[in-house]
């Protein structure tokens, strides 16, 4: 299964994952995004993804300015 693992201390609110994935992605009131439904392990969430999901956050991973954004499988 393929995995989104996003390091949130590091975002800077770019919202370019909310952009291209906003069924997976929203920003916070603090303005930092959330992975929506993720799991919460050490400082990283990690959220499972169907593989129709995996193109547009490709795409996040890819244009996220602090690359804090990764696609597993």
């Amino acid at each position: 299964m393929t995995k989104i693992l996003h390091y949130r201390e590091k975002c800077i609110g770019c919202a370019i994952c909310v952009e291209y994935a906003p069924n997976q992605w929203e920003l916070s009131a603090d303005g930092k995004a959330i992975l929506k439904n993720s799991e919460r392990k050490g400082e990283t969430d990690i959220l499972e993804i169907d593989e129709s999901e995996i193109e547009t956050n490709k795409m996040a991973e890819r244009d996220c300015p602090t690359r804090i954004i990764k696609i597993t499988k």
